[in-house]
């Protein structure tokens, strides 16, 4: 065929127009670089800054999305569409805001997070895991990733595709108030349970390039390894303290976790509150870019905590300006600023149209945050559909939770004297019993900080099954359950009990406001144990994040367990305790006699524990 030589021009023009109609970066089948590269080139720089934007949900209208091209929402502690809200009100809410994203020009959706940090702790119904300590006594990586796949169906259910956690802190001190989001004392075991990353996003494949983010898909998760690096080494566990310590200190116990979740792909890494020999980590360009992005070759992004870049100033948001500059150029690549989003989004685009900020880290930033959302399917899968909606504190996913409970148990003492017959396992068959405590029937202490609410809460705050609701299904019908919160002496003397169990610990608390300088238990828990086993053969069940002061009472104590945070499954609790199954777990950090001894960590000199690193009785199941 000849075409006529006045057609040319017009064929070559609807060829490039088509040319220029493609979208690569709306092509499923090309590499994700080659989208983000094509994407960002389309993009102008407002468009950048809004995806470097995470809003609290609360302030995130449909035309603020719009206007600001806004990259991320998440839920704070307790943020959620409404009080008990099911799967559908999560969907619906986060489709809203995921629908007036896609409607800007370039269509870019947003990444939607949340904390579940013991399974999907915000919603209401949801199964909720043990805190991270109990996992740490657990030594079980097996577990942990079975953990991180459950907790990942739960928060897809309820449509958000991203998840701040595991937290790999080392907690150097338990007089953090976070030490219970930390695995252990020591990096080791904390290495280990970096195995939820893959439960949260699938298994890498074969020769997946190390630091490069991934996600496996619709039934997963991106995870964000938190809080890098050296939250806890604070001193005196001051919690967004300064932690003083040596590079080679730092890199050899605060740092090898982040290199095992760099190998399994971990999509997001979280900066700390804290300063490293006095600097702010949310300025430290050393080592976020020097170590984390060029050393380590880490690909995903990185997002601030909650004001973290206020925080680089004293008082906090004195000099903004400057937070945003410095937190920016030391390789901040998300922000979660969470509410004032007009002056932070304002600040970073003068610092740019100034050139105090080069346009290369903006686009270094934008294309990690895109590389994230590429490689999670986002572009492919922006709404999302109630077909997990059943997943949500699934019985599949509470007996998992259960297992945690029974593994995470450490038994401290058991028996008076090692003359002494052990105490455990109690017998389910007895005339009359005793349950005293104030954590026996409260299902808000059991699960302590991160539920429901940011700061937790007492009562019934959730599904789930209290410790005595445990106990009164585990003993034999014949026998007779007294519950008493706070009994007198003279009660236990005359009440006649074969034995008791007394469940005492700690108030639900978060952050700054669980730092304590004295650790001791709250009221009327150590008059409750010296009452109750002074008269009584006694089982003291502790429910607390950390090791607390309990020398002055352990003589006057049969039987002492650690039950740690063991969230909303009780029943795991009295699986051991009747003997269902054997206590295996080990103490993820050292128990101190005195918090004068503090810090006290494994290894240091004049070593002298109430019980070590390590300890933790066992027995065998009664029908072995």
């Amino acid at each position: 065929m000849v075409v006529p030589l006045l057609l040319i021009p017009f064929l070559l023009l609807f060829a490039s127009i088509g040319e220029a109609d493609y979208m690569a970066y709306k092509d499923a089948t090309k590499p994700v670089e080659v989208r983000v590269k094509d994407l960002l080139g389309r993009m102008t720089l407002a468009e950048k800054i809004g995806q470097m934007t995470q809003i609290e949900r609360l302030v995130a209208t449909p035309d603020v999305l719009k206007n600001y091209y806004i990259g991320s929402i998440l839920s704070g502690g307790g943020s959620v569409p409404k009080e008990q809200a099911t799967a559908a009100d999560w969907v619906n809410m986060v489709n809203e805001f995921q629908k007036a994203c896609l409607s800007t020009r370039l269509g870019i959706p947003m990444i939607y997070g949340i904390d579940a940090v013991h399974g999907h702790n915000n919603v209401y119904n949801a199964t909720i895991f043990p805190h991270n300590v109990g996992l740490g006594a657990a030594r079980d990586p097996d577990l942990v990733k079975r953990i991180g796949a459950a907790t990942a169906l739960e928060v897809r259910a309820t449509g958000i595709p991203y998840a701040f956690a595991p937290c790999i802190a080392v907690c150097r001190d338990p007089r953090w108030g976070r030490c219970y989001e930390s695995y252990s004392e020591d990096h080791k075991v904390v290495q280990a349970m970096t195995e939820i990353i893959p439960g949260l996003q699938g298994d890498v494949p074969a020769n997946y390039t190390v630091g490069y983010p991934y996600v496996a898909g619709k039934n997963n998760v991106a995870a964000c390894a938190k809080h890098f690096v050296g939250d806890g080494g604070t001193q005196n566990g001051i919690n967004e303290n300064n932690t003083i310590i040596n590079r080679q200190g730092l890199l050899s116990i605060h740092m090898p976790a982040y290199l095992n979740s760099l190998a399994k792909s971990v999509s997001t890494v979280m900066i700390s509150y804290s300063s490293w020999n006095g600097v702010k980590m949310h300025e430290n360009g050393d080592l976020i870019t020097g170590y984390l992005k060029k050393q380590l070759r880490f690909k995903g992004f990185t997002i601030s905590d909650w004001e973290g870049i206020d925080r680089i100033t004293s008082p906090p948001g004195s000099n903004y300006t400057y937070s945003v500059e410095a937190s920016i150029r030391a390789g901040l690549d998300m922000v979660m600023v969470p509410n004032n989003y007009d002056m932070f989004i304002n600040d970073l685009t003068n610092l740019v149209n100034l050139n105090v900020i080069p346009m290369g880290r903006i686009n270094d930033a934008v294309r990690r945050i895109l590389r994230v959302k590429f490689v999670m399917g986002l572009f492919e899968n922006p709404l999302t559909d109630l077909s997990l909606a059943d997943q949500i504190g699934k019985k599949e996913h509470r007996d998992l939770a259960r297992e945690a409970v029974r593994k995470s148990l450490v038994l401290l003492k058991n028996g008076k004297s090692s003359y002494d017959k052990p105490v455990l396992p109690l017998p389910k068959k007895a005339s009359k019993i005793l349950v005293a405590g104030t954590h026996a029937d409260n299902l808000g202490y059991q699960c302590g900080g991160w539920t429901i609410e940011w700061q937790g809460k007492s009562g019934r705050i959730t599904s789930g099954t209290t410790i005595l609701d445990a106990i009164r299904a585990t003993v034999d019908p014949s026998t007779d359950i007294v519950f008493a919160e706070d009994p007198d002496a003279d009660f236990v003397k005359t009440g006649n009990f074969s034995y008791a169990i007394v469940i005492v610990g700690e108030h639900p608390y978060v952050e700054t406001s669980g730092d304590s300088q004295n650790l001791t238990l709250p009221d009327p828990g150590p008059s409750t144990i010296q009452t109750v086993c002074g008269a009584a053969k006694c089982v003291v069940v502790l429910i607390t994040g950390r090791p607390v002061v309990i020398q002055p009472y352990v003589s006057t104590i049969d039987a002492l367990v650690a039950a740690w945070l063991p969230g909303s499954e009780g029943q795991g609790v009295t699986d051991v305790l009747f003997g269902d199954y054997g206590f295996t777990g080990k103490l993820p950090r050292t128990w101190f006699k005195s918090v004068d001894q503090l810090p006290m960590n494994v290894g240091d000199p004049n070593y002298d524990p109430l019980y070590p690193f390590g300890f933790g009785l066992t027995t065998k199941p009664r029908n072995s």
